[in-house]
Parts: structure tokens; C-alpha cells; sequence
């Protein structure tokens, strides 16, 4: 079976999810709201905590693409496009099929400014003569 499927099991369905695929989760309360690339939308009867756990639990050490950004959101970093503190934003793109903009506190996005180009490979910006 493929590590980045896992599945959700409620009361009431089975849903399967590719890791992968997942931009972001927002919690909402007791619910956890899972958006995917292709834009679909599912509700969870799951507060985000627990969905965070679930996650980690299910994809190992493929759960390193999912980070929790504020109290609401966990994104998925291979899509975060620009982390904007000032404006109390982040922009969530695949550069192709979709752009996100989810409000998010400074204080949350000025630490994922901190820790995301551990995730990247260095640019230079100013390379010398």
C-alpha cells in the first residue's frame, strides 16, 4: 500500500486521502476542513489536534510535509508560495491549477518564515563579482 494514503474512518464513511494531495487542513471547532489540490473540500468530525496526530501517526515520516501554522491551519509546505507577516497572510500554490490565500496571526507566520529554508535548498541573492 502506498505510505502516502491514509484513511479517515468515521461513523459514517471511509475516506481515503493522499498526503500528497492535501494543501491545507483549517480547523473549525470539533471539525477539521481538508481542502485538495483539485480544490474539493471535505469536513472531518475531528478537531485539528487530533487530525494532526492522526497524520503523524498514519504517514510517518512523510508527515515532515505538513507543518501547523497558528492555532487554524496545518499547510502542506511543498505548496507554500510567499509568507507575508505584515499582511497577515500566506499564499498557498501549485504555480498551475490553484492559489490559496488563508489569513494567519503574525506572530504564526513570522515563525514559519523562521523555520521554512530549513525545508528548502539555498538561493543566492546576491552573488559577488
Amino acid at each position: 500500500m502506498n505510505s502516502r494514503i491514509f484513511c479517515i474512518n468515521t461513523r459514517d464513511e471511509l475516506i481515503r486521502l493522499d498526503g500528497s494531495k492535501i494543501v491545507y487542513m483549517e480547523g473549525d471547532g470539533n471539525y477539521t476542513n481538508i481542502v485538495l489540490i483539485n480544490k474539493q473540500k471535505v469536513s472531518i468530525c475531528m478537531n485539528l489536534s487530533r487530525m494532526q496526530q492522526l497524520v503523524s501517526e498514519s504517514l510517518r515520516e512523510r508527515a515532515a510535509i505538513f507543518v501547523r501554522v497558528g492555532k487554524r491551519f496545518i499547510v502542506n509546505i511543498s505548496f507554500i508560495y510567499r509568507v507575508m507577516p505584515l499582511q497577515q497572510s500566506l499564499m498557498l500554490t501549485d504555480g498551475v491549477n490553484f492559489a490559496f490565500r488563508l489569513g494567519i496571526s503574525k506572530e504564526a507566520l513570522k515563525q514559519l518564515k523562521m523555520m521554512l529554508p530549513s525545508y528548502a535548498t539555498p538561493v543566492v541573492t546576491n552573488k559577488p563579482e
